[in-house]
């Protein structure tokens, strides 16, 4: 399962990478090129790299590829190595279901409820906010993941 979803996640950064590049690119080319720079383009770019951040967190987070200071559990081994990981799991999904998913889905909620849109594109802003509970379940997933294989649990 997790392979999919590493695949599945990949695809979609990738995707929005691509998607980014093409957007700017038309930015770019409608404002030197055809001399009357695009409307939407900006805030789509921006939109774009909020999703290919917080997707891309996600990914990382199960690549391990994410930023550590790894000073201390280098030098550490066995069970005081395992519980090191443990406590910084721990707080790393304390941190992700508070903020990301709680936080996260009470933001789309308001911005849904509110029914704020956004001013180029014009569409609901709690779409684009999505990103954030849905990032925050996959970098919880990833570290429990992690975490077991890790330490040989799984």
């Amino acid at each position: 399962m997790r392979q999919k979803i590493d695949r599945f996640l990949g695809a979609m950064v990738a995707l929005l990478m691509g998607l980014m590049v093409i957007n700017v690119l038309w930015q770019v080319a409608s404002r030197y090129l055809l001399g009357s720079p695009s409307v939407f383009t900006d805030e789509l770019a921006n939109y774009l790299l909020i999703w290919v951040g917080l997707l891309g967190a996600a990914y990382a987070t199960g690549k391990k590829m994410h930023l550590a200071i790894d000073l201390l559990p280098n030098k550490l081994e066995g069970s005081k190595k395992r519980q090191l990981n443990l406590v910084i799991t721990f707080f790393v999904i304390v941190f992700a279901l508070t903020v990301m998913i709680i936080g996260g889905v009470r933001l789309v909620y308001l911005t849904l409820l509110l029914e704020q849109l956004s001013p180029s594109l014009q569409i609901p802003l709690g779409y684009i906010y999505l990103v954030i509970p849905v990032s925050g379940l996959f970098i919880i997933y990833y570290s429990i993941s992690n975490y077991l294989t890790d330490n040989g649990t799984n």
